[in-house]
């Protein structure tokens, strides 16, 4: 009898040899190789099902020639020995189906044992996948939440700084007032109410802070200009200078690129509080003549001279400014897009650790230009030492062939 049971054979072969990655990655054949098994499997639940038949069968007919020998038990030795025959092939038959129903029912639970096996193993395999993926869900998530409190952070502290301007830029005029000697108005005796103003020659000087009021810098310049519109009230008094001051925070010269309006009877001067001192020394040069008429031509040239190459420097110096903070900018901006995770979250430590502490001013201590061209001349010789070039006449002439204003 032909058992055809290759396929199951080979089923449990595989069952026994399989390692722990045929057991993730070769369900696939195995899962073929079952199929393949269960049609062995069927076709010998048939053969039992043909074989229980005919032991059925053989088992009435023993019962059958039994009878037939108690009744005819004369009729002779060829009869009994065809019983004999009969009974002895039907139990041989039987043994063959028992012996492969107990194959087949230690196969079956040999699958069932390796099946839920597989089962505990995924199970376990994918509560320590979620695991993973909580974990960096989280991580994710706390990394989120940082960004965004720096972020939040960054801007709250901008726009404390620029609500504290107005009182910095007050505090600072009021100390180089005192510094030079120079008149600081507290209530001013024409209609307005200037931020700050200060008695030169005679003349009230109007200083004003302005500063955004949130952080999108986007309508600052429109703001400036409708404001140095406004200024008007201040330049229709008579004894109010025609140059009005508008000081502003220092990284808010990216955004603004008007920093002079000539208007009709006034001029409105865009200026960070760096700039307070060399424009209150200019305007106070003024003040050692009694009137301009006694200024000679030279000295009126003198003057006027000075008066231009200052503002010529200061504005190249704001426009300088402006493009260096850009570019910082721009930098500190990659820094955050472009690092790789750990390190940034590493400089951002050192970031933090590190602490500038600028020279501090002294009231009553002038600042001697001896000591100014000392440094400038070790800072030089280091700058050379580590072979940068310092090539003042090229640097100029590159500097000059930038654009002050933009064309009409």
């Amino acid at each position: 009898m032909d058992t055809h049971i290759d396929n199951l054979k080979r089923l449990l072969e595989n069952v026994r040899s399989v390692g722990f990655w045929e057991r993730l990655f070769g369900w696939r054949r195995i899962k073929d190789q079952l199929i393949d098994a269960n049609g062995d499997l069927e076709r010998l639940l048939a053969n039992y099902g043909n074989e229980k038949g005919r032991a059925d069968l053989a088992s009435q007919n023993v019962l059958g020639l039994t009878k037939d020998l108690a009744i005819s038990r004369d009729e002779g030795i060829k009869k009994q020995s065809g019983i004999d025959t009969l009974l002895s092939k039907t139990g041989v038959d039987a043994i063959k189906i028992l012996s492969l129903t107990t194959e087949l029912s230690s196969v079956t639970t040999s699958l069932k044992n390796e099946q839920e096996s597989r089962k505990r193993q995924h199970d376990e395999q994918m509560a320590t996948l979620r695991q993973y993926q909580d974990r960096i869900q989280a991580d994710r998530d706390q990394e989120v939440k940082e960004r965004h409190t720096t972020e939040v952070k960054r801007l709250e502290n901008l726009k404390d700084t620029w609500i504290h301007h107005q009182d910095y830029v007050k505090q600072t005029v009021k100390t180089l007032c005192s510094r030079h000697t120079i008149d600081y108005v507290e209530k001013v005796a024409f209609k307005g109410d200037p931020d700050n103003t200060v008695s030169i020659g005679g003349e009230f000087i109007v200083f004003d802070a302005k500063s955004p009021r949130g952080e999108d810098l986007s309508n600052f310049p429109t703001y400036i200009r409708e404001q140095a519109e406004k200024a008007k009230k201040y330049a229709n008094v008579g004894n109010v200078k025609k140059w009005i001051f508008f000081v502003v925070p220092l990284n808010t010269l990216q955004v603004v690129k008007t920093f002079v309006y000539h208007l009709a009877d006034y001029q409105v001067f865009i200026v960070t509080v760096d700039a307070l001192e060399p424009i209150l020394l200019s305007l106070k040069k003024i003040e050692e003549y009694d009137m301009a008429e006694q200024l000679s031509p030279e000295d009126r040239e003198n003057i006027c001279r000075i008066l231009g190459k200052f503002a010529h420097l200061s504005k190249r110096r704001v426009q300088v400014d402006a493009y260096f903070i850009s570019q910082f900018m721009e930098l500190a901006y990659k820094c955050e897009s472009d690092l790789p995770h750990d390190v940034l979250e590493k400089a951002i430590e050192f970031e933090r650790a590190e602490k500038l502490n600028p020279p501090q001013e002294k009231r009553a201590k002038a600042i001697p230009m001896v000591d100014l061209e000392k440094t400038l001349t070790k800072i030089q010789n280091d700058a050379a030492n580590k072979g940068i070039s310092l090539d003042n006449s090229r640097l100029t002439s590159g500097l000059n062939e930038v654009p002050l204003y933009t064309p009409a």
